[in-house]
């Protein structure tokens, strides 16, 4: 595969990831944290973009140039390892995907008014259609940079006309209010952006597309560089948009704070401005979810890897099922981002031991030490995190 015929690949994994981290979890999450500690929430914010760089930048790295999946480097590290790995991110991603499915759910309810229960199983039955295509990797090549683009294009809107106090906020970033509190937003959102099976998504599409090998770092590089890149502008975008609106003193409706934030920031249009949003976030995370948790699979199993677009249809559809019984959408996108937050130390430690390894990176690689300290921090601290955000969990269904 030539240079230029590239391009189109290396996009496709950087918003496949991207528009998987700005999901409706990340919507809802910015939305209820940034009611809640104001301005000072730029500094979560600010922290989850610094760390997405390490982890992201490590997992890329190592997958690229060993041409392998997560769970087969788990499994050269310690054998078996991949196997738990395989299952700690399917069942995160089978979370997740519930609240993706029920972000697509109140997506659907904003711009048309459709009952939850309804929309959850619409939700469903569209991410299914994708993949019943023959062309499916194509479909979600180009279906994730289109909706990604519409996300960051509307949500750009609502921040203009929200009018929020840009010069406090920029001030909180670098000192927040209340440090210690926003421990718990961290972890969530970071979990939430680059957790469980997020930040193997880009990285796992490469190797589908055939883009590995230590030849083919600069191009792996340059994939992760824009899928952090989006993810970052979109994040920082949706944060002002919701500020603006709660600097005010407004409050947001609990059941769907964000669809409420750009309802009374731009009126009913911002309020279906936020549909497409949702439903775009929602539907791009549903593939995500699905095509990356079944990519965990498919290499322990003969029988995933041949009927792989079978299985990822599956799964949307048991998600979904689940989703339209259980409720609670808006508290299922948070729970989701705790859990694979919790998942992220064990994934980075394990691709951190894999890059000191011959028979996973070859000869002649030589991962940047710069890289591996960064990625022995952000172990410690998210798993610091994730185990005192645990108590936090509980209470979300109190």
């Amino acid at each position: 595969m030539g240079k230029k015929s590239n391009i189109g690949v290396l996009l496709g994994a950087a918003f496949l990831m991207a528009t998987s981290a700005i999901g409706p979890g990340f919507l809802t999450q910015t939305a209820a944290f940034t009611e809640q500690y104001q301005a000072s929430f730029g500094f979560a914010i600010l922290i989850s973009i610094i760390l997405t760089i390490g982890v992201q930048l490590n997992i890329w790295r190592i997958i690229g140039v060993s041409g392998m999946r997560g769970q087969d480097i788990a499994n050269k590290v310690l054998p078996g390892l991949g196997y738990f790995i395989a299952f700690l991110v399917a069942l995160g991603g089978l979370v997740f995907n519930m609240g993706n499915v029920g972000g697509a759910a109140l997506g659907l309810n904003v711009l048309f008014g459709i009952d939850i229960s309804y929309g959850a199983i619409i939700g469903g039955v569209i991410g299914i259609c994708i993949f019943l295509s023959k062309n499916a990797k194509s479909i979600v090549d180009k279906l994730t940079n289109v909706l990604g683009i519409i996300m960051i294009l509307l949500a750009g809107y609502v921040a203009i006309v929200s009018k929020p106090p840009v010069t406090e906020a920029v001030v909180r970033t670098f000192n927040p209010v209340n440090l210690k509190d926003l421990i718990f937003p961290i972890i969530t959102l970071l979990g939430g952006t680059v957790g469980g099976y997020i930040t193997f998504s880009g990285g796992h599409r490469l190797i589908d597309a055939g883009i590995t090998g230590e030849e083919n770092l600069s191009e792996v590089n340059k994939s992760a560089g824009m899928g952090i890149g989006v993810a970052s502008i979109m994040r920082v975008l949706f944060f002002l948009a919701i500020l603006g609106v709660v600097s005010k003193g407004n409050a947001l409706d609990p059941g769907n704070p964000a669809a409420d934030a750009f309802l009374q920031a731009a009126g009913p249009i911002g309020y279906k401005f936020f549909g497409i949003v949702l439903f775009s976030a929602a539907i791009s995370s549903v593939i995500g979810a699905a095509y990356t948790s079944v990519s965990f699979l498919k290499t322990l199993n003969k029988t995933i890897e041949k009927y792989e677009n079978y299985f990822i249809i599956g799964f949307i559809a048991i998600s979904s099922f689940i989703m339209a019984f259980l409720g609670q959408p808006a508290k299922l996108l948070i729970l989701a981002g705790s859990v694979n937050g919790l998942i992220l130390p064990i994934t980075l430690a394990t691709v951190l031991l894999a890059s000191r390894k011959k028979e996973v990176v070859g000869e002649s690689y030589k991962h940047p030490t710069w890289l591996i300290i960064f990625g022995i921090i952000i172990v410690i601290v998210t798993a610091y995190a994730g185990f005192n955000s645990l108590t936090n969990i509980t209470k979300l269904f109190m």
